[in-house]
């Protein structure tokens, strides 16, 4: 449908890597991107093979989020809307809000991540950042509501107070703060986060894929 697939897909070994790929607008996610990871994430499921996945971006963003004037234009005519018409939660699990990933999910963060994009981040099991990544729920901002599952997930994932504040203001923060707060699990130098989450990906290959899988289960 498309002759540059908004989400490259990428297999090395047991690793599938998936990458946002609309760096002219910092990687915001329009409606080929969302039915192109839910064909993903079954596909990461359902064959044996693949062990783990990594989420990026290129050009050096992770994504901006929506692409609101796609999103909320009209889409009659647009080929990919027509598997929303099919399935009308097709968006909430492609954003894992309504599906939970056997596999698990490494995000490697470079630059902006904001609204939609710290919402997938949210629903990564391990989280690598730049130095240049920023993060944020910046909904608000606009008068929108993050729709992704943050309101749940981030109060459970960091303590109450900041992430209150987080989704109360939209306001951003960089990488060493997150990791400060524990949004983030390890912050490397700039154009270095897709290789330590491969790094991290290895190491989970290794391991017996039945343990690692009934791992993520019973930790949800």
């Amino acid at each position: 449908m498309s002759e540059s697939p908004h989400l490259l897909v990428e297999r090395t070994d047991h690793i599938v890597t998936l990458t946002f790929n609309r760096p002219e607008s910092k990687n915001a996610f329009d409606l080929e991107v969302l039915v192109r990871l839910w064909d993903a994430w079954k596909m990461i499921d359902e064959d044996p093979e693949i062990r783990c996945a990594i989420l990026t971006g290129a050009g050096g963003d992770f994504c901006a989020g929506s692409d609101l004037k796609q999103m909320h234009g009209n889409n009659e005519g647009n080929p990919w809307f027509e598997r929303f018409k099919e399935d009308p939660d097709l968006h909430w699990k492609a954003m894992l809000r309504h599906y939970s990933l056997k596999k698990p999910l490494i995000s490697a963060v470079e630059g902006t991540a904001l609204a939609g994009g710290t919402e997938f981040l949210l629903a990564t099991d391990i989280r690598v950042a730049s130095e240049t990544a920023v993060f944020g729920l910046t909904e608000p901002r606009l008068g929108l509501f993050p729709l992704g599952g943050s309101t749940v997930r981030l109060p459970r994932q960091i303590p109450h107070t900041i992430a209150m504040e987080m989704l109360l203001t939209g306001r951003v923060v960089k990488a060493r703060e997150a990791k400060e707060m524990g949004l983030v699990g390890h912050v490397v130098p700039a154009g270095e986060a897709l290789a330590k989450a491969q790094e991290i990906a290895s190491k989970i290959v290794a391991n017996g894929p039945l343990a690692v899988q009934a791992i993520k289960q019973s930790a949800k």
